[in-house]
């Protein structure tokens, strides 16, 4: 499986017009592309920062897409009243514990480290960060998300709200830290988002 994120730096003032552009018009079109498997939007209200993302069941299929999708991106980039950019990805794990629910929310941490130990952080990932994070009350779901080339890969925990988010902060700094100690790696960013739209047909993928 693979993804697509197009992060758009919004005007603050913009976001809930963007928002139902995307949710009303564009996703339902995304949706009726040959291979799109689903598609969320995260929103940061006081930065502005909004990022889309679309999930799609081969490499293949994200390529094909691009055409076809990149006036509905800038329609949207427009609408937001920021520009565009778009990074492509590979989904290495996925996994819910239940459905998300209005009022949800996700933590996102970006990491960088050498390609070479990208298979190192994918295990660690999967055999010590899910399992204790998994035990983080109101937990919903995670994914990590990877750029084998450039040594790039994105986390995410999503909660069901957030004050459920608040309370698994220290847990996931201590984490956060010692992953990235043991394998080398950066901590580029770390950002909490309101998890708006969540509509995703990706398999379990542990």
């Amino acid at each position: 499986m693979y993804a697509r994120s197009t992060t758009v730096q919004a005007h603050r003032g913009s976001l809930d017009r963007g928002i139902a552009l995307i949710r009303d018009e564009i996703m339902p079109a995304v949706l009726d592309t040959d291979g799109c498997v689903g598609m969320s939007v995260l929103v940061d209200r006081d930065s502005g920062r909004c990022i889309v993302t679309t999930a799609w069941e081969t490499q293949e299929a994200m390529a094909d897409s691009a055409a076809a999708v990149r006036p509905m991106r800038e329609r949207a980039a427009d609408m937001l009243g920021g520009s565009a950019q778009v990074d492509e990805w590979e989904i290495a794990y996925l996994h819910r514990d239940h459905s998300s629910s209005p009022g949800a929310c996700t933590r996102v941490s970006w990491l960088r480290m050498d390609p070479d130990r990208m298979a190192d952080g994918e295990r660690m990932f999967r055999t010590e960060v899910m399992p204790e994070m998994e035990q983080t009350p109101g937990f919903c779901s995670a994914s990590l998300m990877v750029d084998r080339a450039e040594g790039l890969c994105a986390a995410s925990f999503a909660f069901d709200g957030e004050e459920a988010m608040a309370a698994s902060r220290d847990r996931a700094m201590r984490m956060r830290a010692g992953t990235a100690s043991e394998l080398g790696a950066q901590v580029l960013e770390v950002g909490e988002f309101e998890l708006v739209v969540a509509h995703l047909r990706v398999p379990e993928l542990v």
